[in-house]
Formats: structure tokens, sequence, C-alpha cells
């Protein structure tokens, strides 16, 4: 950690940000790297947990620096921001994909993209887009996002008195998806929100919890036992490990049919992603206690290059995200135009990484030129 700032949260976070972008982009075979090919969960979990996270460990410190009003103030203030570049964000999609839509005869993009509501019915899709209900996709994230930071005024006292009262309400209300089916609707005729966000509540709340026992956890005394040593970590690790061989046998149907017993499967299908399905929330779980568990104490890890771009892409989450949106139904069009030949495939992936990462520079070599002290300089 570093003037308060953990670089191992920045870069968990640029992972996911690289691996939602991959997963975005239609037949890239860099998305058989990503996390969904190896369990129940995906990036989006991490995505989600580390936005609870970062949100609760800076507002935490604000409220108890400056006041609860102060925190709000600041914590709507973000929300605005989120919620402008939401929007800002629609627009250009929108616009990318028609442009797209015209160059590929072979498929039509305005369809997979689910911008049929706004052709047929413009007007109420811009009003349904500035209440968040129309969500083309690749964007459900974002309000998702917006609506838990705009919830965080009424959970951060909560978590910073209590943080077990505040994780078992939300688990309670995690609890009324499957008992009730609670959700919030999206437009009219477009069924629900993509990311429920009553399930997924839970995980920017357990983020949350986990930045305050960081801070708050002692030091231990009493040498540790190997991880090797410790049940619950190989209970995490076994599960894992259940779980990605299932997730393996997903591309060999005949021989998940055949291994996996059928009390098994019904015990664990369907897994939704909608609703947070308990073996996809568990998974999820058991991985962030395994690589937590593993990670080095020290952080001489975080000096290599690859890891430092990654912290980089990871600090400036919200520009990144918006342009691996944007950049997605780009590669998608370029991979069509040429065929889908396996050659295009590699370079938008790449190229689309390598422009995520100029972003991230950029913003990062803007910033220290705005600093003050790079203002004295430059006067001088």
């Amino acid at each position: 950690m570093t003037n308060g700032r953990d670089h191992r949260i920045d870069f968990f976070r640029g992972l996911a940000l690289i691996f939602i972008f991959w997963d975005h982009v239609p037949a890239n075979p860099f998305a058989q790297l990503t996390l969904r090919n190896f369990g129940f969960s995906d990036a989006a979990e991490v995505f989600v947990f580390l936005a609870g996270y970062a949100a609760v460990l800076a507002y935490g410190r604000v409220a108890q620096r400056d006041g609860y009003v102060v925190a709000c103030l600041r914590i709507l203030r973000r929300t605005w921001v989120l919620y402008v570049a939401h929007i800002f964000l629609l627009t250009l999609l929108m616009g990318i994909v028609f442009v797209a839509n015209n160059h590929v005869e072979t498929r039509d993009m305005v369809r997979e993209m689910g911008l049929e509501y706004f052709v047929g019915n413009p007007q109420q899709a811009l009003a349904d887009e500035l209440l968040l209900r129309f969500k083309p996709n690749l964007t459900d994230p974002l309000p998702l996002y917006i609506l838990l930071m705009g919830a965080l005024p009424l959970i951060l006292p909560i978590l910073l008195r209590n943080a077990a009262l505040a994780i078992g309400l939300s688990i309670a209300l995690y609890l009324m998806v499957p008992l009730l089916g609670w959700n919030l609707r999206a437009y009219e005729g477009g069924g629900y929100w993509y990311f429920n966000p009553v399930a997924w509540q839970l995980i920017f709340v357990l983020g949350g919890a986990f930045a305050l026992h960081t801070q708050r956890a002692p030091i231990a005394k009493n040498p540790i036992r190997p991880i090797w040593q410790q049940p619950l970590f190989l209970v995490a690790a076994a599960y894992l490990l259940m779980a990605g061989v299932i997730t393996v046998l997903w591309k060999f149907p005949d021989v998940h049919n055949a291994l996996l017993p059928t009390a098994l499967a019904e015990l664990i299908y369907p897994i939704s992603k909608t609703d947070l399905s308990p073996v996809r929330l568990l998974h999820f779980l058991a991985l962030a206690y395994v690589v937590a568990k593993m990670l080095p104490t020290s952080l001489y890890w975080l000096d290599n290059w690859p890891v430092q771009q990654t912290c980089r892409m990871g600090r400036y989450s919200l520009e990144i995200f918006c342009l691996g949106v944007l950049l997605a139904p780009l590669a998608d069009m370029a991979n069509a135009l040429a065929d889908d030949a396996w050659q295009m495939r590699v370079i938008t992936a790449l190229l689309g990484l390598g422009l995520m990462l100029l972003l991230s520079n950029w913003l990062e070599l803007n910033k220290r030129l705005g600093s003050p002290k790079a203002a004295r300089m430059v006067e001088v």
C-alpha cells in the first residue's frame, strides 16, 4: 500500500477490466484465458467486489475524518460522475454500433447489441436510458455500479458501526431473490435487469466489509500455519478445483453428462449470472480467499512493468471500462470484415489492450502534469 492506496486492488481491478473486454468480443481467442473458463464466476464478480472494497475504503476514511455528511456529498458527486459517464457511453456506443452495422453485411449488430428498442421507439428509449432502464448489451455493469454507489450512504454507516450486521442485512436482501423473485424491471417488454441489484449488492457489501477487516485486522503474534494445513483453505481450493473441472467439461457435453451425477447437476444448475446463483457466489468467495492467502506478503511483485501497467488500468477503472465497451463492437466489426480470420482476432484483441494501456498512461501523465508540484515546476 502506497500513499494510502492499495495497488494490489488496482492490479486485480485492471486484470478484471482486461478480462471483461476480451469476454465482450465474440470468438476472441484470448477470451479462453479469462476466469469464466475455469469456474462458475467471472470478472464481473471481481469488478463489483473491488468496487465495494475501494468505495468503502475511500469514503469510510472520509466519514471518519470529515464526518458523514461530507462523505455522503462526495459519494453522491461520484455517483453523478458515473451517471453522466453512462449517458455519454450509451450515446457513443449506439453511434459505433450503427456505423458498424452499415459495414457488416453478414450480421445484424443492432439486434445483437440489443438496440432494436431504440430503433423502434427512440423517444421512449431515451427516457428509459435516463432512468437506467434501457441498457444495451455490454453496458449493464455501469448502471449496477451507479445504483450501488447511490445506496452507499445508507450502507456505509452500518458497515462502519457493525460490519456483521451489514452483512446479515445484505444476505437477507439477497435471499429475497430466490424466495420472492425480487429484481428491478427494465423498459417495457425488456424484462428485468441483467445484473439483479438485489442479488449483486451482496458482493458489493462483502467487498466493503473486507476492506474494513483488512484495516482493522490485528497483527498475528503466533506463527501462521502453512496454507496446506489450514482446513478452510483446503476446502476452498477443493471447491475451485471441482468447479474448474465442471466448467471445462461444459465444452464436452457428452462427457459432462456421463460423469456428472444427476443429484449434483440438479443441485448446481441452473447457474444464473443475473441472480448471482449461490454456486457462483461461493465460487467467487473461494477464489478471493485462496488468492488472498497465496499472495506474497511482500509487495515486490508489484514492481515489474506488466503488473504496473495493469495497476494503472485499475486505477482509472471507469475510463478504461468505458473504452473497453466502445472497443468491443469495433473489434467485432473488424473481425467480421476480415471473415473472422484468427489473425485478425488476435490483432484486435491485442490492439484493444494496447489502447486501454495507452489511455491509462495518458490519464496518469495528465494527472501528474496537473499536480501542484508539476505546476510549480512549469512556473519555474
